[in-house]
């Protein structure tokens, strides 16, 4: 984690670094991120101090600058687990802190009338919005709540709200809202009352959102089968148009159905389920399958457009994605659902949506393939451990299969907030429970499982893809195969080279095929 952001003159910027040599003990320096103010033409000696000195070892710090007053908000996340604190710099230089990391404030935005408009959990897990005065001594008790607590949850992840997903205008907020997996604008005036929305896709995905002028914005918007375009509303109209920010993906999916089912989980918590398929598709159990999904850190798992599904559709393949808990997918409860002594129902969750369909014959057993990457790996390896018999093939993409150890690797440390510590003892058990590389047993049947890590990864050590991989070649060695897929040049995903990336996306696709008995045909790639 880390930031910057410009002065509203452009004299120089905010930004967070770490420490430098000498100011703490070796084994601190990638941590303890403080915030500092950078002059333009001057020494970054002479950099000013400025916040995060009495911050946690593991603070993450985003920054806003309010362009109208010069006035700076911090908001400092302990670790990724999803507690904030939130700082304001005065004019006057002065910080003032008004939120802590028991409070349940998440996110925080300039309004036009010298106040704050705070998304927060206190007494709503779904997330309402309050508008909070800004005078000499900023308290969260004269909060005045605009936007209630709803049915459905505002987007509140630390990561999602990089996005903007909560932006105040003139006269009006813009909020998005996740409804299960898919999300939506919702509008209010600065009073709380609704207004009319823009126009969005169903079954799709919106976020990114940009003020214009006055209470114009602009929005991302995608979806299983409409690629990723930049919509502009027009507030006076109520118009919503497709700009000229578009994303030219090689191929189409207008031959995709989407539909979405529910699975029950083991303790009858109702899972969404997104199925994609070629319209006509026969449910006869005999198609082949890929399912994904993630879990974690309260992040949202949104309908997303990808280019490589053409492949998969012209071969037949029935594409899930399973919004298991752990996201943020109904909010906090949701995610607390599934973190922490919970994350066992993530697993659940995953294994009932697979279970759901093979009940409904959209495939079998032995034609489903399971796919997932960073904490979807650990998914991945859970699935693997706990049901071996529940799918043919594995992708495991830069997990994390130890979870005794996963907090003494550099990053380690970030998760405990997320996933627990072995030095409480409740969650070393919870921990010791699920952990894949603990569970592996000799001479079980396991599907064959492809891993893949790289040597650049700075989130997961790859010494996790290493002994998992090596655990479940001693255990099993007449199963599988088990094989693992690494390089010098890759990392945790966005830090990979195309060319690097180009290369997995074949050994994946060559993997599955081989493995679930799909004979590669030339695809009509173009989908005319």
């Amino acid at each position: 984690g880390g930031d910057l952001a410009w002065a509203p003159d452009g004299s120089g910027f905010y930004y967070t670094r770490h420490p430098r040599q000498g100011e703490r003990p070796a084994e601190d320096m990638n941590f303890y991120q403080q915030v500092y103010f950078h002059t333009l033409g001057t020494p970054t000696a002479d950099d000013r101090y400025e916040l995060g000195k009495d911050s946690p070892r593991i603070a993450e710090t985003e920054l806003k600058v309010d362009e109208r007053t010069g006035r700076v908000l911090a908001t400092i996340q302990n670790g990724d687990g999803g507690e904030f604190a939130h700082y304001l710099r005065g004019k006057d230089g002065g910080w003032q802190q008004f939120s802590w990391f028991e409070d349940g404030v998440i996110q925080a935005e300039f309004g036009p009338n010298d106040d704050l408009y705070v998304v927060t959990r206190e007494d709503a897990p779904r997330g309402k919005i309050v508008r909070l005065p800004i005078d000499l001594s900023i308290k969260t008790a004269d909060a005045e709540t605009i936007v209630p607590e709803g049915d459905d949850a505002i987007v509140t992840s630390f990561w999602q709200s990089r996005e903007s997903t909560v932006v105040v205008t003139d006269s009006r907020l813009y909020v998005v809202y996740q409804l299960g997996g898919p999300s939506e604008i919702r509008v209010f005036d600065l009073s709380g009352k609704k207004l009319e929305p823009p126009k969005q896709l169903p079954v799709s995905s919106v976020g990114h959102l940009e003020r214009l002028e006055s209470d114009d914005v602009l929005f991302v918007m995608e979806s299983f089968v409409e690629p990723a375009a930049t919509y502009r509303f027009d507030a006076e109209s109520g118009d919503t148009a497709k700009t000229a920010f578009v994303v030219n993906e090689p191929v189409n999916l207008d031959e995709a159905e989407v539909v979405r089912e529910f699975a029950t989980s083991k303790d009858g918590t109702k899972v969404p389920v997104n199925i994609i398929y070629r319209r006509g598709t026969e449910r006869n159990g005999e198609n082949p399958a890929l399912v994904t999904g993630y879990g974690g850190y309260g992040v949202n798992y949104p309908p997303g457009f990808r280019a490589l599904n053409r492949i998969l559709l012209d071969h037949g393949f029935v594409i899930a994605v399973a919004n298991i808990r752990g996201g943020g997918e109904y909010g906090e409860e949701w995610h607390l659902e599934g973190n922490l002594t919970n994350k066992q129902n993530v697993f659940d969750d995953f294994a009932a949506a697979v279970e759901r369909l093979v009940d409904r014959k959209y495939t079998s057993n032995d034609k489903t393939a399971i796919i997932g990457g960073s904490n979807g790996g650990l998914l991945m390896g859970a699935i693997l451990t706990q049901h071996p018999d529940l799918v043919e093939a594995v992708v495991a993409s830069v997990g994390i299969y130890d979870m005794l150890r996963v907090e003494l690797s550099p990053n380690g440390e970030f998760n405990i907030t997320e996933f627990g510590t072995v030095k409480n003892p409740e969650h070393f058990k919870a921990l010791y429970a699920y952990s894949p590389y603990h569970n592996v047993g000799d001479g079980v049947d396991y599907p064959a499982t492809l891993f893949l890590t790289g040597a650049n990864d700075p989130r997961v050590d790859p010494m996790q893809s290493r002994k998992m991989t090596a655990r479940l070649q001693a255990a099993s060695p007449n199963a599988g195969p088990f094989l693992l897929r690494t390089s010098s040049d890759s990392g945790h995903g966005r830090d990979t080279p195309l060319d690097e990336r180009v290369a997995q996306q074949v050994d994946i696709y060559a993997f599955l095929f081989d493995q679930l008995g799909v004979e590669f045909k030339e695809s009509n790639a173009a989908g005319k």
